[in-house]
């Protein structure tokens, strides 16, 4: 996609980390150069900010973001054992927030994202 058609709450790659913006400011265009955008974004695994300055015209990559249900099969400290509902597929993942962690159970419901062949739950069903 083109930096020019997101908006705010969409989500992009910066640095190879996928990103949720969280501010957009874009200037006009001078004599001598185009548009530029300013977009500013926080990380969905580790919650860091990170920036991007670029001309409105520009190719971004924006993630695939795969959202699923998948039951918690053995809880270890901050790591989740999960096995998908649909698939059966059974996986670790330790990218889980701590108002989260709180929160699940082994034999409960979540419901988790899968962005870039990384996996972050997202939020608990009851």
């Amino acid at each position: 996609m083109d930096l020019g058609s997101l908006k705010v709450g969409s989500y992009i790659v910066i640095d190879g980390e996928p990103c949720r913006i969280v501010s957009y400011d874009h200037s006009k265009p001078g004599k001598h150069g185009s548009a530029k955008a300013r977009v500013s974004a926080i990380s969905v695994f580790d919650g860091s900010k990170h920036t991007l300055v670029s001309p409105v015209s520009a190719g971004v990559e924006v993630p695939l973001i795969d959202k699923r249900n998948g039951q918690i099969i053995s809880m270890s400290g901050n790591v989740l054992q999960l096995m998908d509902l649909e698939t059966f597929e059974v996986f670790d993942t330790s990218a889980v927030e701590q108002d989260i962690i709180d929160k699940v159970h082994q034999g409960g419901e979540v419901e988790y994202w899968k962005v870039l062949d990384r996996i972050k739950v997202a939020r608990v069903k009851n």
